[in-house]
């Protein structure tokens, strides 16, 4: 037996249905704004073994356009692999700039970068070039104490913060990634002046200890 509706019990029906389905559109818009970086989202993560470098990986396979990055020390070849892959596979431009000690220190992997035929620049210009910076598709930055390390990543006590929907911040970084790129030189590996930084440390760790 089928029990008629009145008039009250559809209104009812209709303002229900038009509520969830207003709901669910707002979400539904919410979800891509946030996606193509219209709405404000920020990501912490801290190191040792926090998640970092997994979090930054993640970002970089996103990336569809262009990846800029500076760094003071780079010898995370998990990050270095996920720039060429980018570069190789999904046709994005990378633009690297670097501090000089990766041109003479061991355990930078610029030696990868190079090889993979990646656009890397050296900035000479700074007693040191200590930024930690990555843009992505000029919708995330990515940028904290977070140094692009093995050591940062798993033994160091660090933090890394990941921003969406700020477009003028990142216009700012953006600008500033050009500033100094504008004056960097192509980088070259150094073979004759290699240097082990752990070695160089040791001494003055060791006279320390001894102090």
């Amino acid at each position: 037996m089928q029990w008629p509706l009145g008039p009250m019990t559809l209104m009812w029906i209709q303002v229900s249905t038009g509520a969830l389905g207003m709901l669910t559109l707002v979400y539904l818009f919410r979800g891509l704004a946030r996606k193509l970086g219209y709405v404000l989202d920020i990501q912490a993560h801290f190191s040792p073994k926090g998640g970092c470098q997994e979090a930054i990986v993640r970002e970089l396979k996103a990336a569809r356009r262009e990846i800029l990055v500076q760094a003071y020390s780079f010898t995370s070849e998990t990050l270095a692999l996920a720039m060429v892959e980018a570069k190789e596979k999904r046709g994005v431009v990378v633009e690297i700039v670097l501090d000089k000690s990766n041109e003479i220190e061991r355990y930078s992997d610029l030696h990868i970068l190079l090889e993979k035929g990646m656009d890397v620049k050296i900035d000479h210009d700074h007693a040191i070039a200590h930024n930690k910076i990555i843009i992505i598709d000029k919708s995330t930055l990515i940028t904290g104490s977070f140094n692009f390390t093995h050591q940062a990543e798993n033994e160091n006590a660090e933090n890394l913060l990941i921003i969406k929907g700020h477009p003028e911040l990142i216009n700012w970084y953006r600008e500033n990634f050009f500033k100094h790129r504008e004056h960097a030189k192509p980088a070259q590996i150094k073979e004759g002046e290699m240097k082990d930084r752990r070695q160089q440390q040791a001494p003055a760790h060791a006279h320390k200890a001894a102090a």
